[in-house]
């Protein structure tokens, strides 16, 4: 059993064919799937798949990329409802930002204060986060701790050594198809100083697609994938890595399995 702890069904590149994408990882040992909340417009779709099978959850946040209507209001609209494990995604990304100094400033600002916002509302609602991070570890983990966050997951964690003491704080790390990327090397030398029992694993499907199938769409079934590179890398058997990881994440969410 794997639980897919980040995919996006509710984009628009599954609408033709999500029946065949469930059905393939569920007969291939997916079990969970946990949409991440990005962009309000998706929500309603969400919270829509969410409450048609019995085997989908969301959560609820807004992507760095998707804050300039940020609502507090709407968050806890969908928070109260009962297959909503999670605040998020929600965090930082430095990636995009604008090349004009006070444009990048006030950008850098607008981020942070919503982050804290997300932050604030998960302790306050007794929800997990789902932190992304880009290029801003520094900032991240400073609000973070600042914050007194009670914990999440570090959604498509960056390998970056900086975050590793947050697991210290109820955080987990999740991890996709990434590391089976050529380039990867930082993320594989960093994989085994993870506790096991803060290892999740995620797809951020239709993103991030594994190897060898990088270049097409990302899909829950490829977590197999995932799971099976850090089998190789961890020196350990599937079934022990699968049964591991499910179990983190229903620690995390609250998943029954």
């Amino acid at each position: 059993m794997i639980i897919d702890t980040h995919i996006h069904l509710d984009n628009e590149q599954y609408y033709d064919d999500l029946k065949e994408v469930l059905t393939r990882a569920r007969q291939g040992g997916v079990e969970r799937f946990i949409i991440p909340g990005a962009d309000p417009k998706d929500l309603k779709r969400a919270k829509k798949l969410a409450h048609e099978h019995e085997d989908i959850f969301f959560s609820v946040g807004m992507h760095p990329y998707d804050i300039k209507n940020f609502s507090e209001e709407l968050i806890r609209e969908y928070s109260k409802d009962e297959k909503c494990v999670a605040i998020g995604e929600c965090g930082l990304d430095y990636f995009r930002l604008p090349e004009d100094e006070q444009e990048k400033e006030d950008e850098i600002a607008l981020q942070k204060e919503v982050f804290r916002a997300h932050i604030r509302l998960a302790n306050e609602l007794n929800k997990p986060l789902i932190v992304h991070i880009r290029n801003a570890s520094s900032d991240a983990r400073k609000i973070l701790e600042e914050e007194k966050s009670q914990g999440g997951v570090l959604h498509c964690y960056n390998a970056d050594d900086e975050l590793l003491p947050l697991a210290k704080i109820g955080f987990y790390f999740g991890i996709g198809g990434v590391l089976t990327f050529k380039n990867a090397r930082k993320l594989v030398e960093v994989l085994p100083k993870i506790p096991k029992d803060r290892l999740l694993i995620e797809t951020d499907g239709p993103y991030l697609t594994p190897h060898p199938y990088r270049g097409k769409r990302n899909e829950p079934f490829y977590t197999t994938l995932v799971a099976e590179k850090i089998c190789e890398l961890l020196d350990e058997d599937l079934e022990y890595i699968s049964t591991l990881t499910s179990k983190n994440a229903q620690s995390l969410f609250g998943l029954d399995i």
